[in-house]
């Protein structure tokens, strides 16, 4: 295959830092080989760059793009409703169509209220649980992102050597200017650890326990058996809630989330990402008595650009189309098909990796001989091999995210996944 050249990006970023700085609006769109792309268009699973370069996309923006690039449907929503307006500072149609869909299908939402960003519904869960247990204390665990904000921006990859015993982790913080008080709220544990989660809930001052429902962030990890169920239990037991982080998991692994797929419903649920596909929107969800405290309870929630009407519109035409029926199924069967030939390709290569596969997401982790349970265990990963990797499916078309996640759309047809999968082979080879 011909080795695809991105000299123009080059020249787009060094010129967009001069105006940006980095040349870019989000940190974590640095550090992959060869350094930041600038893109023209996107199509169903594919990207087209400055330098005329067709790749098929497993970025999906990070996450959100379910049903691919530019879908048609929730194109034609967005401009059907922006007829009527973008933003009116009040209530519509289409803001209540949109909860109800989401009430409809997710188990722990009888009442949700609409956000700008994971970030900012991960705050607005936190403050409710809070409020409602007249609590301070969170318990988070070790390798689960819960957004940039100060107060959950800690031990998300913490180097092993300062973290700390893994029955009590030490709060590691992740950016300079981090508030150093920040994280006093919070109680830092393994995942998967059943025994020291019930150990620490037993003190009852945790207001909230919060968690991925499976750790999509740092790694592609699966609850163990019986984990959700206990830790649901022993919240109830303490007196705590529950919160599920389903940034990632929500509308991608099951229509209800991840919640649906284990059945495992948590007192409080927030959501982005794969529920406007692309647009610029987030949920808080849980029952009606604790959203209550969001209206007459005292406890504020606010966001000036929460609800506006194309981010609804995506919202509806978004959450209707992965409703279809064999939607999910569909995606699974994609997912375990990417699963299954890149781990052969890799294991051809005489390449060590462990393969995670959930419906519409991907883990690889080169290094591994067999599944992490916990943060801990990524810490074999060989990233600079995989890096190598990734950069060599670039130069073939295929752009993969270097920190081992794959996101999966229902644009990525049998014929992308064998062209992704011949790639990986090659690639895999390549840097071996």
């Amino acid at each position: 295959m011909s080795s695809n050249s991105f000299e123009k990006s080059r020249a787009f970023i060094a010129e967009a830092a001069n105006y940006l700085a980095g040349g870019v609006s989000s940190n974590f769109r640095l550090g992959m080989l060869p350094g930041p792309l600038a893109f023209e268009r996107a199509e169903g699973p594919f990207l087209f760059d400055v330098d005329g370069n067709r790749l098929i996309d497993y970025y999906l923006g990070m996450g959100p793009m379910i049903l691919g690039h530019n879908p048609a449907a929730v194109r034609q929503k967005v401009a059907q409703h922006m007829q009527h307006g973008i933003l009116f500072g009040g209530q519509s149609h289409l803001e209540v169509n949109a909860a109800r869909l989401m009430c409809d299908v997710v188990p722990a939402a009888e009442r949700v209220r609409f956000s700008g960003s994971g970030s900012e519904a991960v705050q607005g869960a936190l403050r409710l649980a809070r409020a409602a247990t007249d609590r301070s204390i969170i318990v988070k665990f070790e390798g689960h992102y819960h957004g940039w904000f100060d107060n959950v921006l800690w031990s998300i990859i913490p180097p092993l050597d300062v973290a700390g015993s893994k029955e009590a982790p030490n709060a590691i913080l992740l950016s300079r200017g981090q508030e150093l008080n920040s994280g006093s709220g919070l109680s830092i544990l393994p995942w998967n650890d059943l025994d020291l989660l019930k150990d620490r809930l037993a003190r009852e001052d945790v207001a909230a326990v919060i968690m991925e429902p499976a750790m999509c962030n740092s790694g592609g990890i699966a609850p163990n058996n019986g984990f959700l169920e206990g830790a649901k239990a022993a919240c109830e037991k303490y007196g705590s809630l529950l919160i599920f982080d389903e940034t990632i998991t929500g509308f991608r692994f099951a229509l209800g989330g991840a919640q649906q797929l284990y059945g495992i419903t948590p007192h409080i649920a927030t959501f982005a990402k794969a529920m406007a596909n692309g647009f610029q929107v987030a949920a808080i969800a849980a029952g009606a008595e604790l959203m209550e405290l969001f209206a007459t309870g005292g406890v504020l929630h606010g966001g000036t650009y929460n609800s506006q009407l194309p981010s609804m519109a995506a919202t509806v035409a978004t959450l209707e189309a992965v409703s279809a029926p064999g939607f999910h199924a569909d995606l699974e069967a994609k997912s375990e098909k990417l699963k299954d030939g890149l781990a052969k390709a890799a294991m051809d290569a005489g390449i060590k990796a462990s393969a995670v596969g959930f419906p519409g997401f991907v883990h690889i982790g080169f290094g591994l001989t067999e599944s992490a349970r916990d943060y801990r265990d990524l810490a074999a990963i060989d990233k600079p091999l995989y890096a190598q990797f990734c950069h060599a499916m670039l130069k073939r078309g295929v752009r993969a995210l270097e920190r081992g996640a794959w996101f999966i759309s229902c644009e990525h047809s049998d014929d992308v996944l064998d062209e992704t999968i011949a790639v990986a082979a090659e690639a895999a080879r390549e840097i071996c």
